[in-house]
């Protein structure tokens, strides 16, 4: 069974990225090394929060409430 995992990361500049993937360890790797445009010049990152989800459309729906105005309000007050 495939599973989907959403992933808060903190930047060294002390903002959050956020994102979905079916491959955890191996984008966590791609990130660090610098190989995601999105975070290359805000290394290096830290895991702040994973969940796994089996379903894949839920995954993402979430993914996008984190990044709404409530949901990154309710990120930064349960998880930030």
């Amino acid at each position: 069974m495939e599973t989907w995992t959403v992933y808060i990361l903190m930047c060294a500049d002390g903002m959050t990225y956020t994102g979905c993937t079916n491959n955890f360890e191996e984008t966590f790797r791609l990130h660090n090394q610098g190989q995601v445009e999105a975070t290359k010049s805000r290394l290096p990152l830290y895991v702040v929060l994973t969940l796994v989800f089996a379903n894949k459309y839920k995954a993402f729906n979430f993914e996008k409430y984190l990044k709404s105005g409530s949901g990154r309000v309710f990120m930064k007050r349960h998880f930030v």
